[in-house]
C-alpha cells in the first residue's frame, strides 16, 4: 500500500524506530538547523520538532536522511529495482510491426496509464481555505544558516504549466520569504519551470505544495526528460495514482493530500534580490535577481506538519535523495550507453561536480566517447568532472577509484578538457552558468591509445592461500 500522505509516512518511520519526537521548545532561527546537522552527520533519525517557538505547526526534518529511510520512503528493498522495473515496462525488444505485436504491448501501456494522476473533488489540503489576506506568517519557515538572506522554504513542490502546450511541470526550487505575501522563486535557467516563465505572456500561475507523500516529494527532484509528467513517475513509485484537486485562485491542480498549499503567480517584469543561501555545496550560493512569487491563497489541513530539508556541507539528507536518482536513472543511461557498468555520484561532488562511471572497454578511446555522450545527456550536461574506470573497479568505493586515478593517468593523454554549461551554484567558474569541464580516463591503456609499454597487473594473492588463511584465521589469535 502506498503512503496516502506525509503523516502516514511519519507514522511508519516512528513505528520502525526511525523518528525522534523533540518536545523541547526550539527556534526556527538556526537552532533546528544546528540540531539537524549534528544528527544528520551522525546518521541519526528523522526529527519531529513538536514545539517551535511562535508557531503551532510541528517541523519535520531529516525524513530521507539514510538509505534505510530512502528505501522505506519509496517502498523498495533496493533502489536499483525501481529503474530496472521501469525499463522492463517501457522497453520493447523489437518494434511492434504487426497488429498482434501491437496488441501485446497494450498491457504494459495500460499498466503505465494506471499510474497517471487523477482528479478528485476535494481532499485534506482543503480543510482550511484562506483567500482573504492569506499570509505566510503562520508557517515555521526555517532560517537555516547565519548568512542566509532570510528564512527559506526548502522542500516546496512547485507546480507550473507550459504556457504553450499546457503540460504540467513539478520541480523543487527554494523560496526565500520576503514578507507575508511574497517569496523568491529560485528558478535556475536550465530548469523547465524557468522555461515556462520565459514563455509566459504576462504572469505565470504557480502553486506550491508543502508536505506531500514521500514518492511525490522525491519525484519533484527527479531529472526527467522535458515534457514527462513527474506525477506519472510518482504514481509509478507509489503503484497508485496521485490524487489532485483544483486550486482556488489559479488554474492548476495540486496533491489533494498535501499538508499545505500556496497559490499565487509570478510577474515576468519583476525580480528581486534573493539569497545568499547556505546550499548543498557546503558554501553559500550568492545573492542574485530572481522572480517573485505573490501569494493569493493558502489552503491546508487543520493540523498540518511542516517538512523542511537542511542542506550544507555534505553528507546531509540530500545525499540520499541524490543516491536514489543515481540508482533509478542508471538503467536509462545504459539504454544509450550499454558499456556503462555502474555509476557513482559521491556526496562530496554534490551531484553535479563529480560523476564516476565504470565501463566495459572494448575499443580505444571509448572512455572519452562515454564522457562526451554523458555531457550531452539531459542535466548530466552540468557535470563538471567525469571519471571513467574499468569494469572491475568498484565505483562505490571512492578510495579505490582515486587509487586507480592517481596511478593510471598520464595527464596529457588522459585528461579531456571541454567548455559548456555549468550548474548555477558553481562558484568556481569565471562566468555564471558556463565554464570548463574535465574528463579523466583512468582505464587501462592499450597500445592503440599510444601506450606501447607493458601495463602492470594488480597485486592479488593466490586463491589457495587466501582460502588457507580463511580456514586458519581464528587460530592466529589476532582478535580482528
Amino acid at each position: 500500500m502506498a503512503y496516502s500522505d506525509l503523516q502516514t509516512f511519519i507514522n511508519k518511520l516512528e513505528s520502525r524506530g526511525l523518528l525522534k519526537r523533540i518536545s523541547t521548545a526550539v527556534e526556527a532561527y538556526l537552532e533546528i538547523t544546528e540540531i539537524t546537522d549534528r544528527v544528520s552527520k551522525q546518521g541519526g533519525p528523522a526529527l519531529l520538532f513538536e514545539h517551535v517557538k511562535g508557531y503551532h505547526m510541528p517541523v519535520l526534518t531529516n525524513a530521507f536522511g539514510s538509505m534505510e529511510r530512502m528505501h522505506l520512503a519509496l517502498e523498495v528493498e533496493s533502489l536499483d529495482q525501481i529503474g530496472e522495473e521501469l525499463i522492463s515496462m517501457i522497453q520493447l525488444e523489437e518494434m511492434p510491426l504487426t497488429l498482434m505485436d501491437k496488441i501485446k504491448t497494450l498491457p504494459r501501456l495500460a499498466r503505465l496509464s494506471s499510474f497517471l494522476p487523477k482528479q478528485v473533488k476535494t481532499g485534506p489540503c482543503k480543510e482550511v481555505i484562506i483567500k482573504d489576506s492569506p499570509s505566510l506568517a503562520e508557517l515555521p519557515v526555517l532560517h537555516c544558516w547565519p548568512e542566509d538572506g532570510g528564512p527559506f522554504i526548502t522542500l516546496p513542490l512547485v507546480f507550473t504549466k507550459d504556457p504553450v502546450t499546457g503540460r504540467r511541470n513539478l520541480g523543487m526550487y527554494r523560496m526565500q520569504i520576503f514578507d507575508e505575501r511574497t517569496t523568491g522563486m529560485h528558478w535556475h535557467i536550465h530548469k523547465d519551470a524557468a522555461e515556462h516563465y520565459r514563455q509566459a505572456c504576462s504572469r505565470l500561475p504557480v502553486a506550491v505544495a508543502i508536505g506531500a507523500d514521500p514518492a511525490t516529494t522525491y519525484a519533484a527532484t527527479a531529472p526527467l526528460p522535458h515534457g514527462i509528467d513527474e506525477l506519472l513517475l510518482a504514481g509509478f513509485l507509489r503503484k497508485e495514482p496521485v490524487e489532485l484537486v483544483k486550486c482556488e485562485t489559479v488554474d492548476l491542480e495540486v496533491p489533494a493530500r498535501a499538508e499545505i498549499i500556496l497559490e499565487g503567480y509570478v510577474d515576468l517584469d519583476e525580480t528581486r534580490l534573493e539569497g545568499p543561501f547556505g546550499d548543498h555545496t557546503g558554501y553559500y550560493s550568492l545573492a542574485g535577481q530572481y522572480p517573485v512569487f505573490h501569494l493569493t491563497c493558502v489552503t491546508r489541513r487543520k493540523k498540518p506538519v511542516y517538512p523542511a530539508t537542511i542542506v550544507g556541507r555534505p553528507p546531509m539528507e540530500d545525499a540520499y535523495l541524490g543516491k536514489a536518482t543515481e540508482r533509478i536513472f542508471l538503467p536509462f543511461m545504459r539504454m544509450q550507453l550499454p558499456e556503462i557498468v555502474d555509476m557513482n555520484m559521491p556526496p562530496e561532488g554534490v551531484f553535479h561536480n563529480c560523476v564516476i562511471v565504470s565501463i566495459n572497454k572494448r575499443y580505444p578511446g571509448q572512455a572519452k566517447k562515454v564522457m562526451c555522450a554523458l555531457w550531452g545527456m539531459g542535466l548530466m550536461m552540468l557535470a563538471k568532472m567525469i571519471v571513467v574506470v574499468d569494469a572491475r573497479v568498484n565505483v562505490q568505493n571512492v578510495s579505490e577509484v582515486m587509487w586507480r586515478v592517481f596511478n593510471n593517468i598520464d595527464p596529457r593523454r588522459d585528461i579531456l578538457m571541454a567548455d559548456g554549461p555549468l550548474d548555477a551554484l558553481d562558484h568556481s567558474s569565471p562566468l555564471p552558468h558556463y565554464g570548463s569541464k574535465m574528463g579523466i580516463d583512468a582505464t587501462t591503456k592499450w597500445p592503440e591509445e599510444g601506450h606501447t609499454r607493458q601495463w602492470p597487473g594488480d597485486i592479488v594473492m593466490a586463491d589457495d592461500i587466501k582460502e588457507l588463511v580463511n580456514r586458519k584465521w581464528q587460530s592466529y589469535g589476532l582478535g580482528l
